[in-house]
This record gives structure tokens, C-alpha cells and sequence, in this order.
């Protein structure tokens, strides 16, 4: 892991592969840990040069106050952007997952000439808040069991960690792996400051971040090749916003992962990499890339 400076930000980066071969840029949300360790080493055999990374307010990149923030969702996708272009190789294939595929979604409309390709994966079109009325919103009664725990004590790595373990469970993911990414983010960010660790762990800065304005009109107006991932049994954005992505992006391929929630457990890595990486291909090859036939939905 190290630091770059990207328009006056500093951002933690962590890379894997081959610095000469193309990009994959892997945009998480809000620590580059939600972005699994499996899915990343098997990207960067497949032949990437992968770069996950820290968005504002959480690792080891910029952090002013969490509670109050004072950039916009365009500007991290303008961040993401200026990394794609320092890291060099051409146009980036971007990824985001969860609501830092909201972030993927905005970088790709705003800079469409950073990238060559676009992963979504549990995400929905829409900001953090009340969902557009044709999508479906949080399962209300899993949101219920949820919220109802009360907070750990933010300075606490075990709680924490812990915290992190239930939650999972209530969401139907891997309550270890859960844990032991909690820890991993616990140690890694600065400070044991509640309001900054509450931030890594749980991405509270969406829900005072400037949001707007919407983007899910835009949507038909991506041309890059996009893979759209969601599990089927994700409760937090039910797979019906993966759907309608899918729908909406011209030529985006779905793939629903059977077995899933939330997160991309470690038996759907393989799955997920060979998607992503025949995604990439497909923009490698020029033959390929004369033709409108871009990967239909499954």
C-alpha cells in the first residue's frame, strides 16, 4: 500500500500485477478492503494491473470531517478519473461496488474518455436516500434488525470487529470474513476517533454528501462495455437495481450470483474475474471492437 496526490488529494492506493498491462482501476466504498483480496489476486493473474483504493475520509486518504464533507459525489468520481490518468496504460476498466458503484456510475458519464470499461456490482442508479419508485428499496424488516443494534464504541477494535460480524450475518454474508475485515479497517485507519472509525466502517459520509444532481436519465449514454454483478439474495439493494441498470446501460451483460448478498463471497471470485476479465479482452481486441454486439445479459 502507498499514497499518491490526485487534484490536491491524497489517496491510498494498494496495487496488484503487472504495472505494463492494461488497467483495471477498482473504486471502493468506502475503504479499498470492500473490494475482496481473492477477486483482486485472481484479476491480476488474469493479466490486470489492479489498483484498489481508499475514497475520501476513510484509510489512508484525505481526511478532514467525516460528518460534514465538503465535496460532492462528481467530485469523487473526478478523483477517480485523475487517478486512471496518473496510473497511465490507456483508458482504465472501472469497478465500483456498492455505493461506490454510484461513484463508477457519475465517473463514467462525466470522463467517458478515462475509461474502456465498467463494473457494477451491487449498486443501484440512484443516490443514497429513498430509491426511485420502479426500484426496490432496502428489505425493511432486515433494515429493521439492522439499525436496532446499538452502536459499538468506535475505539474499540473488538466491538468493532464484532459489529461488523453481526451485521453480516443479519445481511446473509460471511459473518468470519465480515470480522476480519472490520479488524483490517480498524487498524488501518488514523486515529481511534469515533466519528473517523464509524466513517471507515460503515461509510456514514453518503448520507450527508451532496448527492446530486441524479444521474440515472444519463444512463443510455454509456458506451463502454459494463458488467452488471448483484447477488441474489442481497437485502440492502435488492437485485431489481442491478436489473434495472442492466436494462439501462446500452449492451450491459447482468450477472446475478446465485448464492450472494452483499458482498462477492471467495466462491463466486472465479466467476466474477473470468466476467470481468472477457470484459476487458473484449476492448483489447479491435476486431472485437468494431462491432456494436457488446455482452448481452445472461
Amino acid at each position: 500500500m502507498t499514497t499518491v496526490k490526485a487534484r490536491g488529494i491524497t489517496l491510498g492506493v494498494e496495487s496488484f500485477g503487472d504495472d505494463n498491462a492494461p488497467l483495471v482501476l477498482l473504486a471502493g466504498g468506502t475503504t479499498m478492503l470492500s473490494w475482496p483480496d481473492a477477486l483482486c489476486e485472481r484479476l491480476a493473474v488474469g493479466g490486470r494491473h489492479v489498483v484498489r483504493y481508499d475514497l475520501r475520509d476513510s484509510g489512508k486518504s484525505t481526511t478532514t470531517d467525516p460528518q460534514a464533507p465538503s465535496y460532492t459525489l462528481r467530485d469523487l468520481a473526478a478523483d477517480a478519473a485523475a487517478l486512471a490518468d496518473m496510473l497511465g496504460g490507456g483508458p482504465a476498466h472501472l469497478a465500483g461496488i456498492g455505493v461506490g458503484g454510484m461513484v463508477a456510475q457519475v465517473a463514467v458519464l462525466d470522463h467517458p474518455s478515462a475509461y474502456s470499461a465498467l463494473t457494477l456490482i451491487g449498486t443501484r442508479p440512484v443516490a443514497p436516500g429513498p430509491p426511485d419508485d420502479d426500484l426496490p428499496d432496502h428489505d425493511q424488516a432486515t433494515m429493521g434488525r439492522l439499525f436496532a443494534r446499538p452502536m459499538p464504541d468506535w475505539s474499540d477494535r473488538e466491538a468493532v470487529a464484532e459489529f461488523a460480524a453481526s451485521g453480516a450475518e443479519i445481511l446473509g454474508d460471511d459473518p468470519v470474513a465480515a470480522r476480519a475485515v472490520a479488524a483490517r479497517i480498524w487498524d488501518r485507519t488514523p486515529g481511534t476517533a469515533p466519528p473517523v472509525q464509524m466513517a471507515n466502517q460503515l461509510g456514514m459520509v453518503f448520507s450527508t454528501l451532496d448527492c446530486g444532481p441524479r444521474w440515472r436519465e444519463r444512463l443510455p449514454e454509456i458506451e463502454v462495455p459494463t458488467l452488471v454483478v448483484h447477488g441474489r439474495h442481497n437485502l440492502f439493494f435488492p437485485v431489481g437495481n442491478g436489473e434495472a441498470i442492466a436494462r439501462e446501460i446500452p449492451g450491459a451483460r447482468l450477472l446475478v450470483l446465485e448464492e450472494a448478498a452483499t458482498a462477492v463471497p471467495d466462491a463466486a471470485a472465479d466467476e466474477v474475474t473470468e466476467a470481468m476479465l472477457t470484459l476487458g479482452q473484449r476492448t483489447a481486441d479491435p476486431a472485437v471492437a468494431q462491432r456494436d454486439d457488446r455482452p448481452s445479459r445472461a
